[in-house]
C-alpha cells in the first residue's frame, strides 16, 4: 500500500538538507523532537494554518513505507492522526521535491496529490 506524506519547509534548510543527504527538520521539528509531516488530505490545512503567506516553500513528498518504525501516526490537530518522523528524514526517501507557491488569492497552489 502507498504511504505517500508531505513537508512544507521554507527552500533554506531543504537545500542545506540536499548538500548533506539527509533532512533532520526545520526549527519546530527540532523543538517538538519530530519532523511534522502531512497526509494529502491535511496538507492544504496545515499550508494555511501554519504558513499562510508565506512564499519561498517547497513541497516534499516521502515514501513514508521507507522510513519504517521511526514513522508514527498520532493524535494532533481536531484529533486527527498526523506523521510524524522521530528521526532524521533518510532522502532517499524522497520521491519528489516541488514549490509551493502563492496564488493571486494568497493561498498555497499545490500539485496533485497522491492519497486524496
Amino acid at each position: 500500500m502507498s504511504q505517500i506524506i508531505y513537508k512544507i519547509t521554507p527552500q533554506a534548510p531543504w537545500r542545506e538538507a540536499e548538500a548533506k543527504g539527509r533532512f533532520a527538520g526545520a526549527p519546530i521539528d527540532t523543538a517538538d523532537g519530530f519532523i511534522h509531516f502531512s497526509t494529502a488530505a491535511q496538507a492544504r490545512e496545515t499550508a494555511a494554518k501554519h504558513f499562510q503567506g508565506q512564499t519561498d516553500l517547497l513541497l516534499v513528498a516521502v515514501d513514508g513505507n521507507r522510513l519504517g518504525d521511526a514513522l508514527k501516526y498520532e493524535i494532533s490537530r481536531g484529533g486527527a492522526l498526523f506523521p510524524h518522523l522521530y528521526g532524521v528524514l533518510d532522502l532517499k526517501a524522497v520521491l519528489w521535491v516541488k514549490p509551493l507557491p502563492l496564488g493571486a488569492d494568497g493561498t498555497h497552489q499545490f500539485p496533485a496529490l497522491e492519497g486524496q
